[in-house]
């Protein structure tokens, strides 16, 4: 099983490893700072030797990458996986405005719902099932969640059960919340934040989230 390297060091972008497996174009390492798809969090982007990874889909506790057509990478070969440092940044400050967003939702309204989320290098959104029209709560909420970036929290990110790799994020004080995503070490990161509401369809609203710069 890979080594999860992300969420030690989230913010290393280059990682000397070994190719663990291989069938015709996708391979596992042993170690890897490459995060997959989940929880709604786009996959980084780079490459693994000089091949670029096309997908990182998690199966199990693995992660699989596929490559392109043409690489001659062997299970024991030494290579050196590089991440694009940019866009993992933005998804990481994206990720974490969404998850202070979700947190204060949450706190505003007991029953609602979350539906649906995705994280992108250019926005992040969050669905919910719910009959109002969210509007009005978003100048509160907007104004909540600057006041914790401006405060720089701190923000913690474990385990809360290694074996079956569950980890959590906290701001003491705030919130604990289930998450294996990768996380920034705290919130003054996030920067400017910019929400938005969209209705998308009869019973749903979506909540979308910027970051300047």
């Amino acid at each position: 099983m890979t080594k999860k390297v992300f969420w030690q060091d989230p913010y290393l972008t280059e990682l000397a490893t070994r190719i663990a497996s291989v069938q015709n174009n996708h391979v596992t390492v042993e170690e890897t700072i490459f995060y997959a798809f989940s929880g709604g969090q786009e996959s980084d982007t780079g490459t693994i030797a000089q091949y670029r990874v096309l997908e990182a889909r998690k199966d199990g506790k693995e992660i699989i990458y596929s490559l392109e057509d043409g690489h001659d990478l062997k299970p024991g070969m030494p290579v050196t996986m590089r991440i694009d440092w940019e866009r993992r940044y933005q998804l990481m400050r994206l990720h974490f405005a969404a998850e202070l967003v979700l947190a204060l939702v949450y706190r505003k309204f007991e029953r609602i719902e979350k539906i649906g989320a995705h994280i992108a290098a250019d926005k992040s959104r969050i669905d919910f099932q719910w009959e109002q029209n969210l509007s009005s709560i978003l100048p509160a909420i907007q104004a909540e969640a600057s006041a914790l970036i401006a405060a720089n929290h701190d923000i913690i990110s474990t385990f809360s059960d290694e074996v079956n790799e569950r980890r959590y994020w906290e701001i003491a004080g705030f919130a604990r919340v289930p998450c294996g995503g990768t996380h920034l070490r705290t919130t003054g990161e996030i920067g400017e934040v910019a929400l938005k509401r969209k209705n998308v369809g009869k019973g749903k609203e979506r909540i979308e989230i910027y970051v300047a710069g």
